[in-house]
């Protein structure tokens, strides 16, 4: 064992296993790619300002998880704790808003930073797949956001997931119902730093998971009482176009996102085997995040979604999914010169698209097909002195057991053939 782990709240992803988080970000970004998405990669850190700027300072983000530190040249930067904030910013670094081709339609994949405490389905490091439609408001982008989503989902087999909808207003209607919650918040048993928080930006104290504080919200005032006309319309018509795709959805009237930039919709996706952490994914409409990073106007959506919570909603109901074979077949040579002559032969069919692989290390019959049988190959391809002698290899189906001399000028070929 090594003198060195993985730091505490991390995970490593290695074979088999790293198959599966591979199939899932490659089914939440199959949809993307065909509905116009573009990928984007962003830095692991950036300007801590950023965060505290976009995030929220009042988040528990900003104020308890982010990996914050200072360089050797002074910079104060973060690894970043989310991906949205990152996207906006490069986006209009590269003034893509201003190639009057709106919205501007992006998806990303990486890695994310927070600290917190670690338990299952929560790590201080974590997996995920992301999309943001930059500077248009429109409802039917915030539909077909989420339907993208539901359709990620259902196509890894996803059957006990839920679609929570909530709208949180904008910046006509919202202040009324923020002065209203406030007033009620203050006259809660609530401790100094709730009640701190509730002063900054009170609809973070709804979102807050302690029963204690839960078991006050009950008669708090819902927002969409306090929705302009505006706002009610257009969360009807997302609400109608969901409906019309056959997306089931739950209205959630408290329902409010982790993040200060939402306005106007936002959603989760939640997972009922998953306990505590049952959140899989989310999203929503953060129309004024722009300004405050510093760009123009720019209303937008987006969302994320947790590749290593959908692996545990998959593991919840029992769902394996179907990952294409990682070696189709497997050269076991018996000596230097059926060494030579197999790994060109390898080397071919790698070339026509054959994931091929080789018995390294000089082993032994014995112990090469042992390893023939590990790497899940359909066939092994064995040659030995007679067999070169005799202008042959013998090709093995490792499914059947039979085994057939072919010809070693036409090995290539007849692979071809039975795996295409």
């Amino acid at each position: 064992m090594s003198t060195f782990q993985a730091p505490k709240g991390t995970y490593d992803l290695i074979p088999p296993d790293s198959a599966t988080y591979l199939a899932v970000r490659e089914a939440i970004a199959a949809p993307l790619r065909d509905s116009g998405y573009g990928y984007i990669e962003t830095p692991g850190f950036e300007n801590v300002e950023l965060f505290a700027r976009g995030v929220g300072e009042s988040t528990d983000i900003v104020t308890k998880e982010m990996y914050a530190f200072e360089t050797k040249g002074g910079d104060r930067l973060a690894l970043r704790p989310e991906g949205t904030a990152s996207v906006l910013r490069a986006a209009l670094e590269a003034n893509l808003h201003k190639t009057g081709n709106l919205p501007v339609k992006l998806w990303y994949s990486g890695s994310y930073y927070r600290y917190e405490r670690p338990q299952k389905g929560r790590y201080r490091h974590f997996s995920q797949v992301g999309a943001e439609a930059i500077g248009a408001e429109d409802p039917a982008l915030d539909a077909e956001l989420i339907i993208l989503a539901d359709q990620a989902y259902r196509s890894l087999g996803l059957q006990n997931f839920r679609i929570l909808l909530n709208s949180l207003g904008d910046k006509e209607c919202r202040p009324v119902y923020r002065a209203a919650l406030q007033d009620f918040l203050r006259g809660l048993d609530l401790d100094e730093d709730t009640l701190r928080r509730a002063d900054i930006n009170p609809l973070r104290v709804l979102d807050d998971k302690r029963e204690a504080v839960q078991k006050q919200l009950g008669d708090a005032p819902l927002l969409r009482d306090y929705l302009c006309d505006a706002c009610k319309a257009y969360h009807e018509e997302v609400r109608e176009l969901i409906t019309a795709a056959g997306v089931a959805f739950e209205d959630d009237l408290k329902l409010v996102r982790g993040l200060d930039y939402y306005t106007r919709t936002t959603f989760e996706f939640v997972h009922d085997g998953l306990g505590s952490q049952s959140a899989v994914g989310g999203g929503g409409r953060y129309d004024g995040l722009s300004e405050m990073i510093g760009g123009p106007a720019l209303p937008s959506v987006g969302w994320a979604l947790g590749v290593d919570r959908t692996v545990l909603a998959l593991e919840a109901e029992g769902v394996a999914l179907e990952l294409p074979a990682t070696t189709s077949v497997y050269a076991v040579p018996l000596g230097e010169e059926a060494r030579r002559l197999l790994f060109a032969k390898v080397t071919e069919l790698r070339k026509v698209g054959i994931a091929a692989d080789f018995a390294y290390g000089g082993k032994g019959l014995k112990g090469a097909m042992k390893n023939a049988n590990r790497s899940g190959a359909r066939y092994t391809v064995v040659a030995g002195e007679r067999d070169l002698a005799e202008g042959v290899v013998q090709l093995k189906d490792m499914e059947s057991g039979e085994q057939v001399a072919v010809g070693v000028n036409e090995i290539v070929a007849e692979l071809e053939a039975r795996l295409g």
